[in-house]
């Protein structure tokens, strides 16, 4: 075991990276209206020639300094006379005399080695590029920040037989031979962008093309570019793209700008997608899907995340972040909108369900965490690292209270405004916070602070009744994060009605109260019965609520809300309060009232059956560990598995009822109906198993083999697996045999194994590691394998602190070769502090172990240090 002192030592010596505050922003001394590039492709060296037409912006004498990372350069001209280069602090400073210049640059760079997968690098015989953040710098020297936009003109040369297909931003303007078996292919994009939107893409690939008529009437070229063994593959995501058109002019009116927009799916790629102007780079796990290789979710992931780019043409592109710590002004907004997508696509019910878990699985803790930060950071070390569940989840909820709060056509007016005012700039979060004031003549002074303040706000509500009227009692508390201890009160909207105690109807139709100070009171006029408090419907804004609960009345809303939202987060309620109880006073758990809550929802005809499915899942470990001071994860794993237990036993015939009725669905179907089932059949096998392993087991292994989806085969093998039984080991060898030419498929034979909740899987994780499959320099299976044992939280807070010392050795050695990657695992370990002191003493030694490593880079240097703490 590592002694945390050298560690602390080791951390102490190495220097710190300076730290980046958005206090110090300062417009860019020079911009580079036009751009012209040059690149002789080739995966071993790459020659890039830069033409820069720059302009000094305001009146100084400072020069010009270009970022530039891992370039060799050949050539520097100015004005067409050669320059000697010049270097400080790894930048490349030019002396202009006058008030414009032409800047040309020749260099070198050596796409197949690199790792990090930033800047244009090899991925599977194709040449591609990911420049956001600051990737851009590694292609070439340019002023590598956001609030920099120029128009780009790209030629393309490679080698015809080896890379036939050249594309980049824009629209193609020429393309033709060239010597030697070579071709070239130009383009041009009219439009002003940041570096980091900069994208281009050689390889033999092949293409489902489809065309989509804008409302003006103009048609637009659509292309999804993938190797020829996927073309199969990528219909639904075709299909998503045009979704995702008519969608955003019907909701938001925004129509496509350019001839063609190009999507190309990459097997190593550090995030899910990017938005490029007019040629988006996609993982491929967000493109490549049908439903043998595909479960539902995944497909509707895929549907989501082609939206989310495609909005980003607006909302990101036309309009652009003035700098990285307004992240959120493009992530935030476009995350509500794919949002709004996927919930006019399907049932809006259950995707609300879907988000809210995401949210609190991710953002919450983080929120309560050493990371807490603001949806607008105020500093950081790495900006990577501020790609984060706040920024995009957390940041999503404040435009979705900004639009409860001013209403759906004041909201459409601002984001008109906002739009129009700004389009071809980069902006701010304070730019969109005024386009919705000025259109709608609403304050958002006080509002504002959700983007300045960070943490989660506790509500404290509480309902008195009496002969005179009903009056509701409200509280409200932000808690203090670092480097922010003294919080202000937020403008928290909040979604009320009351529930009948009798009649078990809306007695108080829901309204909308806004709670803006510390403490509020709010009457509620009166009632003819005592009623129930049915708050925050709809999670109409992310908080916590503690609310005063009357005997009984917590049930009553989990059995009939008026809100499916409510009734849903009701059921959630109780299953939390009675498994909490059991591990705090360490007796059995009180199981009469979440069974009979279960019991009802899986007996009523009326209930949709994917949002059953959600309603009979019990709240995870990690969620029951994150509301616990000091938590014994082992103990949290016991209880919620009497809880599963007694729903296995108890319920028997009404959860084979269900299993059985829900295998009616339509395996070739993608309805939402169809897709309901297969969800409620899923939760049913596991509970099934969970009270009855031999027939879970069986029912499972006649799934498998039954299975015409991956959606009923994986939830099989996730029970069979979990079961351990000769069956189990059967399947999976299966399943690897059948899908072993299938990449994505793979990442989930690994997740599937990672992810048993036995503190002895870490010997199959290790025997995972060392499978010929695996390999460190692929994100998503790395992600499959390192992610899902550190997200099972029973396997990964082993007592004797083994399966934090390998996620440390994990991260260390993914460090060498993609640190933005590595450093996505280190927050596991940060939440040592929700963890008894034991585990939580090697938590810390595990981060100290990471410090103590020569070398590491400030990806993980500043999660870990922070983590720390």
């Amino acid at each position: 075991m590592l002694d945390i002192r050298s560690g602390l030592e080791a951390a102490a010596a190495a220097p710190a990276p300076p730290v980046i505050r958005r206090e110090d922003y300062r417009a860019p001394d020079w911009l580079v209206p036009e751009v012209e590039l040059a690149f002789d492709l080739d995966p071993a060296r790459t020659i890039v020639r830069a033409r820069l037409s720059v302009t000094r912006n305001g009146e100084h004498d400072r020069p010009l300094r270009l970022d530039g990372e891992e370039l060799e350069l050949l050539a520097l001209r100015v004005d067409g006379e050669a320059r000697e280069a010049r270097f400080e602090d790894g930048r490349l400073v030019v002396d202009l005399p006058g008030s414009s210049a032409v800047i040309e640059t020749d260099v070198a760079i050596a796409p197949e080695k690199n790792s990090q997968l930033m800047g244009l690098y090899a991925s599977g015989g194709i040449l591609c590029t990911q420049c956001e953040a600051e990737g851009f710098r590694r292609i070439t020297y340019f002023a590598d920040r956001p609030d920099v936009l120029s128009r780009y003109r790209v030629r393309l040369e490679a080698d015809k037989a080896r890379f036939p297909v050249l594309l980049a931003n824009g629209n193609p303007i020429e393309q033709g031979d060239a010597a030697d078996g070579r071709h070239f292919a130009l383009w041009e994009d009219p439009f002003p962008k940041p570096c980091y939107l900069f994208a281009l893409v050689a390889g033999d690939l092949q293409c489902n093309r489809d065309s989509f008529t804008t409302m003006s009437g103009r048609e637009v070229e659509l292309g999804i570019w993938v190797r020829e063994a996927d073309l199969s593959k990528t219909a639904l995501a075709m299909q998503a793209l045009k979704d995702s058109f008519a969608w955003d002019e019907r909701t938001y009116g925004r129509e496509y700008d350019l001839d063609r927009f190009n999507i190309v799916a990459v097997s190593d790629f550090n995030f899910g997608a990017m938005e490029n102007k007019g040629l988006n780079i996609f993982n491929t796990r967000y493109v490549l899907a049908d439903p043998e290789t595909a479960t539902d979710g995944d497909i509707d992931a895929v549907a989501a995340v082609v939206a989310h780019e495609y909005f980003h043409n607006w909302s990101g592109n036309r309009v652009t972040c003035r700098d990285w710590f307004q992240l959120s002004l493009k992530e935030g907004l476009t995350v509500f909108r794919d949002q709004g997508f996927s919930e006019d696509m399907g049932s809006a019910a259950v995707q609300r369900i879907d988000q809210v878990r995401t949210l609190r699985a991710a953002q919450f803790p983080e929120d309560a965490g050493p990371l807490a930060h603001p949806i607008r950071p105020d500093s950081y070390l790495e900006i990577a690292n501020f790609y984060t569940a706040t920024v995009y989840n957390k940041g999503a909820e404040v435009i979705r209270m900004m639009r409860t709060i001013l209403g759906p056509e004041a909201y459409r007016k601002g984001t008109d405004l906002y739009f129009e005012r700004h389009d071809g700039q980069a902006v701010t979060c304070e730019d969109f916070v005024r386009a919705m004031e000025d259109a709608s003549g609403v304050d958002l002074k006080q509002f504002r602070l959700w983007y300045s303040q960070a943490g989660t706000p506790t509500v404290q509500a509480r309902l008195e009744q009496d002969g005179e009227g009903t009056t509701l009692h409200l509280a409200q508390q932000v808690p203090p994060t670092p480097g922010q201890s003294d919080k202000q009160p937020m403008v928290i909207p909040l979604r009320v009605a009351l529930i009948g105690a009798e009649s078990g109807r809306e007695v108080a139709a829901e309204q909308l109260v806004l709670l803006t100070e510390g403490e509020q009171t709010v009457d509620l006029g009166t009632v003819g019965e005592p009623a129930f408090l049915s708050i925050n419907r709809g999670f109409s804004a992310p908080v916590l609520v503690d609310a005063v609960r009357k005997p009984g009345e917590i049930e009553a809303l989990a059995a009939g809300d008026s809100d499916s939202f409510a009734r849903f987060e009701a059921g959630q309620e109780l299953m939390t309060r009675d498994m909490l109880a059991a591990i705090r006073n360490g007796g059995a758990v009180e199981v009469e009232a979440i069974v009979a809550a279960v019991g009802a929802t899986l007996r009523s005809q009326s209930l949709d059956p994917a949002f059953k499915a959600d309603a009979i899942a019990l709240p995870g470990e990690s969620l029951l560990i994150e509301k616990l001071d000091a938590a014994d994860p082992a103990r949290v794993h016991e209880v919620r598995e009497e809880v599963r237990r007694a729903i296995g036993t108890r319920l028997g015939e009404d959860l084979q009822r269900a299993y059985t009725a829900a295998s009616a669905a339509d395996p070739t179907s993608l309805s939402g109906a169809d897709k309901g089932l297969r969800r409620l059949r899923a939760a049913t096998l596991a509970l099934i198993a969970a009270g009855d392993a031999k027939l879970g087991a069986s029912l499972g292994q006649q799934q498998y083999e039954a299975a015409r989806t991956m959606t009923e085969r994986q939830s099989a093998l996730m029970v069979l697996a979990m079961l351990g039984t000769d069956a189990s080991g059967k399947a999976l060898d299966d399943f690897f045999t059948r899908f072993e030419d299938d990449p994505l498929v793979i990442d989930k034979w690994f997740a599937v194994q990672a992810s048993v909740p036995d503190e002895s899987n870490l010997h199959v994780v290790e025997a995972l590691q060392q499978h010929p499959a695996f390999t460190l320099a692929n994100p998503n299976r790395l992600r499959a394998l390192a992610g899902s044992f550190a997200g099972t939280p029973s396997a990964f807070h082993r007592a004797d602190g083994k399966g934090y010392d390998w996620l440390a050795e994990v991260i260390v050695a993914a460090d060498k070769l993609n640190p933005q990657t590595a450093a996505r695992f280190v927050a596991p370990l940060g939440r040592w502090r929700k963890i008894e002191p034991g585990r939580a003493a090697r938590m810390r030694a595990a981060l100290q172990r990471i410090l103590a490593e020569p070398g590491l880079s400030k990806d993980v240097f500043e999660l870990a240090s922070k983590s720390l703490g």
